[in-house]
């Protein structure tokens, strides 16, 4: 997406520091000098590029999608397959598993929907950010003739944004099969 197209080596550094104090420090601890310093950056940086903090906690936002991009090398023997229900299972486990494996991305994502409550530019850039994903999700689901459609499609972002914040944080998490719950999650909420 954006900052990746850019190519700018200094700045996706910068993102990446960004994530890092976000996920650990909370939205509270990120400024522009503690992503300067998480990303091994000189002092103002971070401030060159994103001026105002809405800036840097929305470019934040746009790199976590960009972290989380699927690996075409798993999803195309997938796109060989005959679309099913077990089908839609193995993606959301590849979602999850992508989720799982980088907590501090979702955690990081966490963190900015929270925040973005209160402030109401980062609520506009964020939201923004949301809806594409989401529609891309749609689009992904409806052109691989998958079963059902955008109504299923936003219970599974519900269901697997609850699973991944149980499994984040305190809770019942971690006492169950991940695995096995998103295949049930599945099952119940798309149908043939």
């Amino acid at each position: 997406m954006l900052l990746v197209e850019r190519g700018d080596l200094g700045r996706t550094r910068g993102d990446d520091g960004g994530l890092a104090v976000l996920a650990e420090s909370g939205a509270r601890g990120l400024t522009h000098r503690a992503v300067d310093a998480a990303a091994g950056l000189p002092a103002g940086t971070a401030s060159n590029y994103f001026r105002s903090r809405d800036a840097l906690l929305g470019a934040l936002g746009e790199r976590i999608f960009e972290r989380l991009a699927p690996d075409e090398a798993v999803l195309a023997p997938l796109a060989e397959r005959t679309p099913s229900i077990d089908l839609v299972v193995d993606y959301v486990h590849y979602i999850v598993e992508r989720l799982l494996g980088r907590p501090e991305l979702p955690l990081a994502l966490f963190e900015l929907r929270l925040e973005a409550v209160r402030r109401p530019g980062l609520n506009e850039i964020l939201t923004r950010t949301l809806q594409q994903g989401f529609d891309a999700d749609v689009s992904f689901h409806v052109q691989a003739g998958l079963p059902g459609g955008a109504e299923e499609v936003r219970l599974l972002h519900f269901a697997i944004d609850g699973l991944v914040f149980d499994q984040l944080t305190p809770g019942v998490g971690r006492r169950y099969d991940v695995d096995a719950v998103t295949a049930r999650l599945v099952r119940r909420l798309v149908r043939d």
